[in-house]
């Protein structure tokens, strides 16, 4: 067998267990990943820009920062498992299996978005004003339904 076919199973089989473990949450997560990556990026092109030093301390915690997110994602995740196991113990059905997991990644997905506007505003890219405010209401609407779901609990 080729290296290359090696490598292909194992990518596979990688993005197979997430997309079985994830479920419905798996492109969203696809996406905060992307989002993670172009911050981190243009977080480094807008540094010089804006005449910071760009350090490989500065880059490890702003991985580490990334990492974390996806631990806020996973602490979602284990939140939504006990909701539903709990339900199930006491034979309440619930309509969502993700649905705390899913309000993280979609509120993180709007702050990396935020983020990367801001990058990019600062390396002097022009940027229309609705777009910033776009995001800025996906923000609002995701933190607005969560506050909600936890009125009526």
């Amino acid at each position: 067998m080729k290296y290359t076919d090696k490598i292909k199973i194992a990518f596979t089989a990688v993005f197979t267990a997430i997309n079985g473990w994830l479920g419905a949450l798996a492109v969203p997560f696809y996406f905060l990943l992307l989002t993670n990556i172009v911050d981190y990026a243009t977080g480094i092109m807008a540094a010089v820009y804006r005449g910071e030093r760009v350090s490989s301390d500065v880059g490890f915690h702003g991985i580490a920062k990334k990492v974390c997110m996806w631990l806020l994602v996973l602490v979602g995740y284990i939140v939504d498992y006990i909701i539903i196991s709990m339900g199930q113990t006491m034979h309440i059905e619930f309509g969502f299996s993700c649905l705390v997991a899913a309000a993280v990644v979609f509120w993180l997905l709007a702050n990396e978005l935020i983020s990367i506007l801001e990058n990019v505003a600062d390396i002097g890219v022009p940027m229309p004003s609705f777009l910033m405010k776009a995001v800025e209401l996906v923000k609002e609407k995701t933190e607005y339904m969560a506050d909600a779901d936890k009125e009526v609990r």
